[in-house]
């Protein structure tokens, strides 16, 4: 396997996000050069990027040797294909060695930026996944198993969800090497589970009782706008349960051991590992 040896930066868009940190923290750990890409620019992203402004693409790929693409709000929205299209092609301008696309699992509209994003280049990589195991610590879900009720618009269908920490471990190595390039690794956790079953896991992490709540999407929207989700990401989300949490995503793949050589991580082992990180500890 060959592996870049280039002291140039590596571009990490979305980089301050829940996967992009964990890259980055990778990424740094490594000794490689890290430049974070932000829309306002910050200390934390000092380079002002905007997916829908591309008049400061060019000073964010300047001298990178790759690219880490998470588009937002999402791959599978109308128009992402046009802006993945124009990105990518500046990027391969640019002279950068490697693309890694962050992509959706079963999402018509993802499956086209993928399409585009191996066609600019050789050397990219797509890293394809659905539903986060730390959606339930960190993100829309976190109240709910604060609060003991996951309610959502999903009943009985299964979801092998997957490890941030897998996610960043598959991404980091693809952006340092060439051993999957012109690849889609399509990552999963190694067992479907129903909302209800990811319940009764969450309360043996807690030790305390959490249950799921399947909602009709209208309901959903309403309990996350009121809790303060900005009412367009409440109908993005209420979206994605109903385009892609209808089984078609319940098939596990062993992508994770063939690529890192270890198994994918169980979603109780997530649990009490952020049970224990104390992820679902109410403030004082």
């Amino acid at each position: 396997m060959a592996t870049s040896t280039n002291t140039a930066p590596v571009l990490l868009t979305g980089g301050t996000g829940r996967t992009g940190r964990r890259v980055a923290d990778r990424l740094r750990a490594q000794g490689r050069q890290v430049r974070i890409a932000s829309r306002t620019g910050t200390v934390a992203a000092p380079v002002p990027f905007d997916w829908h402004d591309d008049a400061g693409w060019d000073a964010a790929l300047a001298g990178t040797s790759a690219v880490y693409v998470c588009y937002s709000p999402d791959l599978a929205l109308p128009g992402a294909d046009t802006v993945i299209d124009a990105f990518t092609a500046r990027a391969v301008r640019h002279g950068v060695e490697r693309i890694v696309l962050l992509s959706g699992r079963g999402e018509d509209g993802a499956k086209a930026c993928e399409d585009i994003a191996l066609a600019a280049s050789a050397a990219t990589t797509v890293v394809r996944c659905s539903w986060f195991q730390e959606n339930f610590s960190e993100h829309f879900l976190l109240g709910g198993v604060l609060d003991g009720r996951i309610a959502v618009p999903a009943d009985q269908v299964r979801e092998p969800f997957v490890s941030l920490e897998d996610v960043a471990d598959v991404a980091t190595l693809a952006l340092t090497g060439d051993a999957h390039a012109g690849e889609v690794l399509e990552l999963t956790g190694p067992e479907a589970l129903t909302f209800t079953e990811v319940a009764r896991l969450l309360s043996g992490a807690t030790d305390r009782p959490v249950e799921h709540v399947a909602l009709t999407p209208a309901d959903f929207v309403a309990e996350l706008t009121a809790a303060g989700v900005h009412p367009e990401e409440a109908d993005g989300l209420a979206w994605l349960f109903q385009e892609v949490l209808d089984g078609r995503n319940t098939a596990t793949t062993d992508t994770v051991e063939r690529v890192l050589g270890r198994p994918a991580t169980p979603f109780d082992a997530f649990a009490r590992r952020a049970a224990a990180a104390g992820a679902w500890t109410r403030d004082a």
